[in-house]
């Protein structure tokens, strides 16, 4: 039945841009507006009939995932993705076909432009991912979910960091405690840094050797039948210095001052002007971004900071994340994925922020 809702509502946002049809084939947006669960597949919504288009890999697998739709299969010998949308667009009469402009190849676009004749071709931007911009409460569960894993998953690590590992062995301990607990993979690349090292936003785990006196940085997801977590804990390891202590408590305190800025009708960068004024002496070290929407990707409207221009509504799934990154020396970043609610936000990566030292 959702599935059903989301096709209406997508067709209510076509019918506004002027578009008969709509091709799309952005992983995430197939994946939404189908429930498809798999890849290298294409969707065309029409007001008449909604169409899945894949090869023979998939025929049987859509036909049980996609009931909403007419499954089509593309390729030898039917031809390329242009014929075959060609033939829905004269069986419907179609005047005009929307397309996703920021994922449409320049080669997808030629072969539409000469297989499909008399029709408007429209560029679009956006309108799957308006819709993904509110949770409906299934997407929610799922992403509770995934971050109830990445819980668990810390937990468990902390038991097993010890100096002298490298960065990499952890990260695939991380990785395989997620899998364990039932992701069905890692929502994105962690990233698991430590020492000087900590001072890069993404930096990538390597041979480095975790010693006394490091800082680790943890920011890592799991994936959950097709949503993402996102979260992001500092720890120390050994002997931490005072300095670091004081960065890890002056992010902290400012993470939890932007937490209580947030709610339902609130702009994005609301956040960061109160992170701003907690953080003000080491301005010069704090990175402008400090949040962003999740769910099927893990980055998505809204971007929360300075040059936000969308205000947060009810039911969002959003990160916040600020940091201190100091070049040479290191940082400190402590990140939540949140669901912002009608008078407030509930925490859904549940992990503890206070500054744990491992022995």
């Amino acid at each position: 039945m959702e599935i059903h809702n989301r096709i209406e509502n997508l067709l209510v946002e076509m019918k506004k841009s002027g578009i008969e049809g709509l091709f799309l084939m952005r992983e995430a947006n197939v994946r939404y507006i189908s429930g498809f669960t798999d890849s290298d597949s294409y969707v065309f919504i029409t007001e008449k009939e909604n169409f899945f288009i894949t090869d023979g890999r998939y025929i049987e697998q859509a036909q049980k995932q996609c009931p909403d739709y007419k499954v089509i299969k593309w390729g030898k010998p039917v031809g390329t993705l242009g014929d075959t949308v060609n033939q829905i667009v004269k069986e419907l009469e179609l005047k005009s076909v929307g397309f996703e402009k920021d994922k449409m190849t320049y080669g997808l676009y030629e072969d539409f432009r000469e297989k499909i004749n008399g029709v408007e071709l429209i560029p679009t931007s956006g309108l799957v991912e308006k819709l993904r911009f509110i949770k409906d409460e299934e997407e929610i569960a799922n992403i509770r979910e995934a971050c109830r894993i990445a819980d668990v998953a810390f937990e468990k690590i902390l038991n097993f960091i010890k100096p002298g590992m490298t960065e990499s062995r952890v990260a695939l301990e991380l990785e395989y405690y997620m899998r364990k607990e039932g992701a069905s993979g890692v929502g994105f690349d962690t990233i698991l840094i430590s020492g000087k090292k900590t001072s890069l936003l993404h930096g990538k785990p390597d041979n480095k050797v975790i010693e006394d006196g490091d800082l680790i940085t943890l920011d890592y997801g799991a994936l959950y039948n097709g949503y993402i977590s996102d979260m992001t804990r500092t720890i120390g390891v050994g002997h931490l210095d005072d300095k670091k202590i004081e960065i890890y408590n002056l992010v902290k305190q400012a993470q939890e001052e932007g937490l209580k800025t947030i709610k339902a009708g609130v702009n994005g960068k609301t956040p960061d002007d109160r992170i701003r004024e907690i953080i003000k002496d080491y301005e010069k070290y704090y990175y402008a971004g400090i949040g962003h929407g999740v769910g099927r990707e893990l980055h998505e409207q809204p971007f929360l900071g300075k040059y936000c221009d969308r205000t947060l509504q009810e039911n969002c799934v959003i990160t916040l994340e600020p940091g201190l990154y100091m070049p040479g020396w290191g940082g400190v970043r402590i990140e939540d994925t949140i669901v912002v609610r009608k008078k407030g936000y509930e925490i859904l990566t549940n992990s503890t922020k206070e500054l744990i030292i491992l022995k």
